[in-house]
């Protein structure tokens, strides 16, 4: 069997606002849409992912997701464009689909999991969450409870055989709208099994969901600290960059790229805290790409792989070993441009200096050393 993970992501998600569709809007550091294609994308069962748009939106989802992943165009509703896609699966022989909304951001693997075992005994499954709350009729003034035994909550993924769940859209009337694609298999006289789902599906409709998605989110992450550590000497006629920052100064410092030696230590410290190596493996000083290069790409790249792994930066604390130049007419300024490399408050990002009271090759005024811990937040 062949399992392919189609991504509903052709609505205008108005009732959201903002300047773009909700799906493309940035959410714990990326396009809303990206971390449930990451998610199928990860898991091994999945084989390959058809994400729908709407008219005109290939750009933004380009954008939000690169070049690997592969797009149709949906239609006026919901319906039109699962049917879209499904005829595209269908034509690449896929056996077994997973439908899912782009604006369920969070999907747990443990769900993929269900619903997949479930379509060996079903041609169809869905995540449901039991109605926890009192249920009562009522316009106005409250009417009488209804009981809420054998209720549920019905989320996406939805997982079909593909035959199945094609058949059952083929035959739905042109004028007639479906609530999902499970109660279309159901009229069509299948059985679909009910799985257990997961709080972190909640829907993003509204402005305020944002917030609340952002918050669920924080709460399945770990705090992971990192140090980073490094060395340049000073030689004449070389500029001084710290920070981010053109330092004013009788000599800089020499490194392939621009030597930017606080950059560098804050890069090595984020990608410790994601173990993904150090700033040598990701920028080699044989590669003459990066000579003279700018260190605050390197800092971005490092930020951006925290940020693919759903985490989220808390705290940059630098410091700076130097006996000269003096580092606090500086502080600022440096505080302010590492903050807006990293896109975070410059409240969370420390700045200090100290001397070596004149000993070894910073005491010398040979070099400029620079130590950095980064405190981030990551998925478990």
């Amino acid at each position: 069997m062949t399992t392919a993970a189609l991504v509903v992501a052709a609505g205008k998600g108005v009732r959201a606002g903002g300047e773009v569709p909700k799906q493309f809007a940035s959410l714990v550091g990326k396009p809303m849409l990206a971390h449930s294609v990451g998610a199928f994308a990860a898991h091994p069962a999945v084989g390959d992912i058809l994400v729908v748009i709407g008219e005109g939106q290939e750009a933004d989802a380009r954008s939000a997701l690169g070049k690997t992943v592969n797009f149709v165009t949906g239609g006026a509703e919901r319906r039109d464009s699962v049917r879209a896609g499904l005829e595209v699966l269908a034509a690449q022989g896929v056996t077994r689909v997973l439908i899912h909304d782009a604006a369920r951001p969070f999907l747990p693997p443990r769900v993929i999991d269900a619903l997949l075992a479930a379509l060996d005994q079903a041609p169809g499954a869905v995540p449901v969450l039991p109605v926890a709350d009192t249920l009562a009729r009522g316009d106005g003034t409250l009417g009488d409870n209804v009981l809420r035994a054998g209720l549920n909550r019905i989320q996406t993924p939805q997982a079909f055989h593909l035959d199945a769940i094609l058949a059952a859209h083929r035959a739905w009337p042109a004028d007639e709208e479906a609530t999902d694609d499970a109660q279309m298999l159901r009229r069509a006289g299948h059985d679909v099994m009910l799985v257990a789902g997961d709080p972190m599906l909640e829907k993003i409709t509204h402005p305020a969901d944002f917030a609340a998605a952002e918050a669920r989110h924080a709460a399945t992450l770990i705090s992971r600290s990192a140090m980073g550590f490094d060395v340049h000497r000073f030689e004449a006629g070389q500029e001084l960059w710290l920070g981010g920052i053109l330092i004013p100064h009788d000599k800089g410092l020499s490194g392939h790229s621009d030597a930017d030696v606080a950059l560098h230590a804050i890069t090595d410290a984020l990608l410790g805290t994601i173990g993904a190596g150090d700033i040598g493996m990701h920028f080699p000083p044989s590669d003459a790409r990066w000579r003279g290069a700018a260190s605050a790409q390197f800092l971005d790249h490092a930020a951006g792989l925290v940020r693919a792994q759903g985490g989220i930066i808390d705290f940059i604390d630098l410091t700076l070993i130097c006996e000269a130049p003096k580092i606090g007419p500086h502080r600022a300024a440096i505080r302010a441009s590492i903050a807006n490399i990293l896109g975070i408050d410059s409240s969370r990002i420390s700045v200090k200096a100290t001397t070596t009271e004149r000993l070894g090759f910073t005491g010398r005024g040979e070099g400029m050393a620079a130590q950095a811990v980064a405190t981030v937040r990551v998925p478990e």
